[in-house]
């Protein structure tokens, strides 16, 4: 696996960490440690932008976040679900995989002109 993608799963994960610690932090301990958690996200970030295209990074990053963060509602925190909100997470998950085929596009576009 791309080196890459290895930052790009850890800062999805560390990012809905972060999140689900703004929920539960009540010292300011916890605090410290969300603001070291938000800084390691945000390194894991900037080194899979190195070698990935910066918007398809931040397009995941995004997505897994709001789809993350709406599940962790609705399974850890009792919120509510209906098929409004499975539909409009469907929709953000198709817009992050069009994303991901169209730079992919690009990328063998780019490699056919240089040959």
């Amino acid at each position: 696996m791309n080196k890459s993608l290895i930052f790009l799963v850890l800062t999805c994960l560390f990012e809905l960490l972060w999140v689900f610690g703004f929920n539960v932090a009540y010292s300011p301990w916890h605090w410290i440690v969300i603001g070291g958690v938000i800084l390691l996200d945000f390194y894991f970030l900037s080194k899979a932008c190195e070698s990935l295209p910066t918007g398809t990074v931040y397009a995941i990053f995004a997505g897994a976040g709001t789809i993350g963060s709406a599940l962790m509602d609705i399974y850890i925190f009792d919120g509510s679900f209906n098929v409004m909100k499975a539909l409009f997470m469907l929709l953000i998950v198709a817009g992050v995989i069009m994303l991901k085929l169209s730079d992919n596009k690009d990328a063998k576009q780019k490699q056919k002109g240089a040959a």
